[in-house]
């Protein structure tokens, strides 16, 4: 119960899914945080719901590092410092390389890359000041492999794994621990829909809060010699392909 104690974490895309149980795991651990997204609505009954003093919502558009700024000042006012910053805003979009338009790239791109970069650029100066801290940067299984259809979201996962690396290098001397977290297929309204349980051999979709115990980890201290890694959690998605039957 006490393993984020004096840990305060801004959140991306925390209103629900994913972010909501990465949100509602730190406060039960100790920690505080600061949940960012564009659903006012959501955001805030999240916030009351988990927290009282121990949750604030902010709107973050993570395309704007003006958004970001005011998020990161808001963490400052509300809880005095920052320690962690967990990017998982994201978003999916279909469509083969024929009908994929340049628009719909450009804002996959925007929200699932450049919003992570610019999340890490604006929260370095507190993390800095916090150190020991924590960028958790939520990735995806399909940062590993290709899916048909899905150009510009295998494009940003791929990418975003570089850029862990890149930060984890750069940010260490600073005491600042960069990592990524890879999904598989998980039950949020992002996959609402869509046949997901028959890509691993669990064949299901997991419940966003199964993924919420690796972001507490890496949140906390326990997680102190982990950077520049790689953290998967995908029902056996990558693990192979099967079983192969004689005739």
């Amino acid at each position: 119960m006490n393993r984020l104690n004096g840990k305060v974490a801004l959140i991306s895309g925390g209103a629900r899914g994913m972010g909501a149980a990465h949100a509602r795991a730190i406060v039960a651990e100790g920690g505080k945080v600061i949940i960012g997204d564009i659903l006012d609505v959501e955001g805030q009954a999240l916030a009351k719901e988990i927290g009282g003093e121990n949750a604030v919502y902010t709107r973050l558009d993570v395309t704007s590092y003006p958004s970001w700024e005011a998020a990161v000042k808001t963490a400052g006012e509300a809880f005095g410092s920052l320690t962690t910053l967990v990017n998982n805003a994201g978003i999916i979009s279909f469509g083969m390389l024929e009908d994929f338009t340049v628009e719909a790239w450009e804002k996959i791109i925007s929200i699932n890359l450049t919003g992570q970069f610019l999340g890490a650029k604006a929260a370095r100066g507190s993390l800095v000041s916090a150190a020991p801290s924590s960028i958790i940067n939520i990735s995806s299984v399909a940062g590993y492999r290709g899916f048909a259809g899905l150009s510009g979201y295998n494009a940003s996962k791929f990418a975003l794994r570089g850029l862990t690396k890149s930060l984890a290098l750069e940010l260490a001397p600073l005491g600042i621990r960069v990592n990524s977290v890879h999904p598989g297929a998980v039950a949020t309204a992002m996959t609402d829909g869509l046949d997901v349980a028959q890509l691993n051999p669990l064949k299901r979709a997991a419940d966003p809060g199964e993924l919420a115990g690796i972001v507490v980890y890496l949140a906390s201290d326990e997680s102190s010699f982990a950077t520049g890694a790689e953290f998967i959690i995908d029902g056996g998605e990558l693990a192979g392909g099967g079983t192969i039957k004689a005739d």
